[in-house]
């Protein structure tokens, strides 16, 4: 009964803290949610290849709109499901890349001066690193309906290799 009653106060605590952590919609943005709100626009399904390979991309507000979920998918190959989360935290637009390569990348992003590209660098890795790691990513919005992204991909030898797609929209 004590588990039970702590369980309760605990609970009812996070339910009155919660809504007062989230973000408020008065007052000027920060460039870290201007750059998330640029994100926000690409949500939708979108095709393309990146190295000859076709993939599918769903992009989509998630966790009453604080994230981004970013969803890869390829008929046969890699990626098959990765996905990157979009999030702000403080004044920062962050990225955690899930990769097929077994790890978790974490990046921080800025929006260009033309407020058309966000650019995503590394901060740090989880996870093993034997199959290689996502360094950079970068989204270029050309319009409603087509974005170019572009990838630094670090190979289990240490060598970049740059990665270019460019997708269309399907829904």
């Amino acid at each position: 009964m004590r588990k039970l009653t702590l369980l309760i106060i605990l609970v009812a605590t996070a339910a009155v803290a919660l809504p007062q952590q989230m973000p408020r919609a008065s007052g000027p943005q920060s460039d870290a949610q201007k750059a998330f709100e640029k994100m926000k626009t690409l949500a939708g399904t979108w095709e393309g290849t990146v190295m000859g390979i076709p993939i599918t991309f769903t992009i989509r507000a998630a966790s009453s709109g604080t994230a981004i979920l970013h969803e890869g998918n390829t008929e046969k190959g890699v990626p098959n499901h990765e996905i990157t989360m979009f999030y702000v935290d403080g004044d920062r637009l962050l990225a955690t890349h899930y990769c097929d390569a077994g790890n978790r990348s974490n990046m921080e992003g800025k929006m260009s001066a033309d407020g058309n590209s966000v650019e995503f660098n590394f901060l740090d890795v989880a996870g093993s690193t034997k199959g290689g790691l996502l360094k950079r990513m970068m989204f270029t919005m050309i319009d409603a309906n087509k974005h170019v992204v572009e990838f630094t991909f670090i190979m289990p030898n240490g060598k970049p290799v740059e990665l270019h797609g460019e997708f269309q929209r399907t829904k």
